[in-house]
């Protein structure tokens, strides 16, 4: 005998001599044989479905910049906490190293020989010459990375930030803005490492350099004393940005 439900069902089948009850304490099936019918496939088909759109995930690159004094070096180094995975560039620059800074973690420090040597042989991701001093951001390591499957953070200048949006336009730019221009000044101040002259150059530079803020995708504000907020508007893009559905494969 057999018993067929609606479609999409399991289908039962009894053995010959076998009987079923619909009621009754002695209701007794030697076996039954269930076997899939038209439709059971469905679920293996939406694994598939499901395993493509994990594929569509593919490594980016964030852009972070603002200008000068906006405090882009504190947030690189506390989303290098937040998200370990990641590959942080590191930027070659020609300019003095300050108290406190590493070679090879906070930047490469280079003689403008070796820089422009580099520079010729087309080794660099952007750079540019910023108060009378080289920067760039290698393209080998940035590379690597990605074919690795990391996400890649550069932190630049505004000048390097629009040259690497030229090399790589589905690169996704953070623009770090001061809460006042009076904010700014004081950040700048409390570095003491420019005189009177360069301190205002910068202070005029980053002024002008805030009008490059609506060509980013992004703009975060870096309050005074509120950094874990700039930090935490960051993350949130970061996760936003690897939800699309529509990532561009990155080829340097």
């Amino acid at each position: 005998m057999t018993k067929t439900g609606s479609e999409g069902s399991a289908v039962v089948e009894l053995e010959p001599g076998e009987r079923t009850s619909d009621s009754g304490p002695d209701r007794q099936v030697a076996s039954m044989n269930v076997k899939p019918v038209a439709g059971d496939h469905l679920g293996e088909d939406a694994d598939d479905l499901i395993g493509d759109l994990r594929a569509l995930r593919r490594p980016r690159v964030f852009i972070i910049s603002g200008p000068s004094g906006v405090g882009k070096d504190a947030i690189i180094e506390q989303l290098r906490e937040r998200f370990p995975e990641a590959f942080f560039a590191v930027t070659a620059t020609t300019r003095e190293r300050r108290p406190g800074e590493i070679d090879g973690v906070h930047y490469f420090f280079l003689n403008e020989g070796d820089f422009r040597e580099r520079l010729a042989e087309g080794e660099f991701l952007e750079s540019a010459t910023v108060y009378g001093n080289l920067y760039g951001v290698l393209k080998g390591p940035v590379r690597a990375a990605l074919a690795r499957g990391q996400d890649v953070f550069v932190k630049v200048d505004v000048q390097g930030a629009a040259e690497i949006e030229r090399i790589v336009p589905s690169a996704v730019s953070v623009f770090l803005s001061p809460e006042s221009a009076s904010t700014l000044l004081q950040r700048l101040r409390h570095r003491k490492t420019d005189d009177p002259t360069e301190l205002m150059t910068r202070f005029a530079t980053a002024t002008r350099e805030l009008s490059s803020a609506p060509s980013f995708d992004y703009v975060v504000f870096n309050k005074q004393d509120r950094l874990e907020d700039a930090l935490d508007e960051i993350a949130a893009i970061v996760r936003a940005e690897s939800c699309r559905t529509n990532q561009a494969e990155i080829h340097l």
